[in-house]
């Protein structure tokens, strides 16, 4: 059983109904509802002190809550922050560098730190982190949504976070006055906060999840949610330059993109099959959805493929 397989459990055994999306959505008022995302990030599982500074670090922090934020379509208005460290790094001034990249990411997107916590942990950094927004009412973009012959589409170009975290393993490093663009791509992801807004606003968005996991495991937990399958074509995979001179092959450059995650871009469903055109934004379709439920089929080469879910599992 995966973390997946324990929530999914955990959900229909507790009865939990606002589990299940990027975001818990809970009522704010009668025009609006709160959306809430938790993220943990663990020393040495989602980061490392020798790959990233602490204002790297800080900014990463906050953007994957971010990210959960655009997955539903909401405005991201509040932050609760909690953190464990060492006594070394502590004294080593590692709170006030954290934050120094934290809020220069929440002033991008008008976020305000609201509270938090602070305590000692003995040997490794532990940081919680909340973010808390804010959608019409009812307006939230589910996982739930997606319908067969509905067009999928990503914001971006994938693979990119996965070639530089093999970068960093392999021993390059984080370079801010020379930057390489998969390295930075790991470390300082951006999340899609204002696209996620403008395709809830367009409500030509029939479901939606942002890309944390890998393409092929983030496009399952919607056909989960949706009850139906899909088909990807393999042709039609957005990937940066650069990513294919540091794959060399294209059956590494696809293994990247179907399976890497932490792209943090938007994987979404939509029954316009030019939704770009129509709403004049740079999107990419990739595949369409399916009646098959629970069947995802990757068309590569004139041949078609089951493509099961790979991407990152912490357990």
């Amino acid at each position: 059983m995966n973390e997946f397989d324990f929530i999914r459990n955990l959900k229909y055994k507790r009865s939990l109904n606002f589990v299940g999306d990027d975001c818990a959505i809970l009522p704010k008022n009668s025009t609006e509802d709160f959306l809430i995302s938790s993220d943990a990030l663990v020393e040495e599982i989602d980061f490392r002190l020798d790959w990233a500074s602490p204002e790297l670090i800080g900014h990463r922090a906050l953007a994957v809550s971010l990210s959960d934020i655009a997955a539903m379509g909401g405005k991201p208005t509040y932050s609760i922050v909690a953190i464990g460290l060492p006594t070394a790094l502590w004294q080593a001034k590692f709170m006030d560098r954290f934050y120094d990249g934290w809020f220069e990411l929440a002033s991008k997107f008008e976020v305000t730190l609201v509270g938090g916590d602070i305590s000692r942990t003995p040997a490794k950094v532990f940081i919680d982190s909340v973010v808390i927004g804010e959608v019409p009412t009812g307006k939230a973009i589910l996982r739930s949504g997606a319908e067969a012959g509905h067009s999928i589409y990503v914001t971006g170009p994938l693979g990119g976070s996965a070639a530089g975290l093999r970068k960093l393993v392999g021993g390059e490093r984080f370079n801010p006055s020379a930057s390489d663009p998969l390295i930075e791509k790991h470390l300082r992801p951006m999340p899609q906060v204002q696209i996620g807004q403008q395709l809830r606003k367009s409500e030509l968005v029939s479901s939606m999840i942002d890309l944390s996991d890998g393409l092929s495991s983030d496009l399952a937990h919607i056909c989960r949610a949706s009850g139906v399958g899909a088909r990807i074509y393999a042709n039609d995979i957005p990937f940066s330059a650069e990513l294919m001179e540091f794959a060399g092959s294209v059956d590494v450059m696809l293994d990247l993109t179907l399976n890497g995650g932490e792209d943090f871009e938007l994987l979404f469903t939509s029954p316009e099959p030019d939704l770009g055109s129509r709403l004049a934004l740079d999107i990419f379709r990739i595949g369409e959805i399916t009646p098959n439920s629970g069947v995802i089929e990757l068309e590569r080469e004139g041949k078609t493929e089951l493509l099961p879910p790979g991407g990152f599992h912490h357990f």
